[in-house]
């Protein structure tokens, strides 16, 4: 993959390597997203590095929360040879008496609200599950998940990411591959520079190189 004509931030899963670009959340905070749609082979690579490291972990079930992490829920499922539940960002009929929590999305800054269908409760209840997502920033997508695990009568035995984002200290707790950093308007350590002039100077993250 050819790198992008915009500033950006390298990383590496399992020896696949990506240049993240950088998007501007508020005037002086930018962040590097990380978008596993439509990406195939940096998917399949992340989940299976998940699944390495989640290999003794005792679990009956994942969960994780759409959109961009389904397909990373789906190919770590098959890895591990697991069921997984996803949540929903808006009710259907079909999912009954749903159960409901709000958070707040990094991206928007608005107020979001995710939905655990009926059949699905009758899934996890009882069970041990592991909750996944693409990237833990501020914790508000976790959170939720969490406060719905608890509605349902599950119990979470390790959550998970491809990356943490942010304090790093704040996520030990977190199995994931690597960690991206935020850039602010005085970074200097992490800048990024343009692609069409040189490699960025950005290392790659901390991800397993395979």
């Amino acid at each position: 993959m050819t790198m992008p004509k915009h500033e950006s931030y390298t990383v590496r899963i399992e020896g696949v390597t990506r240049h993240l670009p950088l998007f501007a959340v508020s005037p002086q905070l930018r962040i590097a997203v990380f978008n596993l749609l439509g990406d195939t082979e940096i998917t399949i690579a992340a989940a299976r590095g998940l699944a390495k490291r989640l290999a003794k972990t005792q679990a009956d079930v994942l969960v994780t929360a759409e959109a961009k992490s389904i397909p990373l829920a789906y190919h770590l499922a098959v890895e591990m040879s697991k069921p997984y539940v996803v949540l929903r960002k808006e009710y259907k009929p079909y999912m009954g008496s749903a159960l409901s929590v709000e958070t707040l999305s990094i991206t928007t800054g608005k107020p979001q609200t995710l939905y655990l269908d009926e059949k699905d409760q009758n899934l996890l209840r009882g069970k041990k599950v592991i909750v996944v997502d693409d990237v833990i920033s501020t914790g508000s997508t976790l959170q939720g998940m969490r406060l719905l695990m608890d509605k349902a009568g599950a119990h979470i035995v390790a959550e998970a990411a491809v990356f943490t984002e942010g304090e790093r200290a704040q996520w030990g707790h977190i199995i994931a591959l690597g960690h991206l950093p935020l850039f602010t308007g005085d970074e200097k350590k992490e800048r990024p520079k343009k692609a069409v002039k040189k490699k960025t100077s950005a290392k790659p993250s901390a991800a397993a190189a395979g």
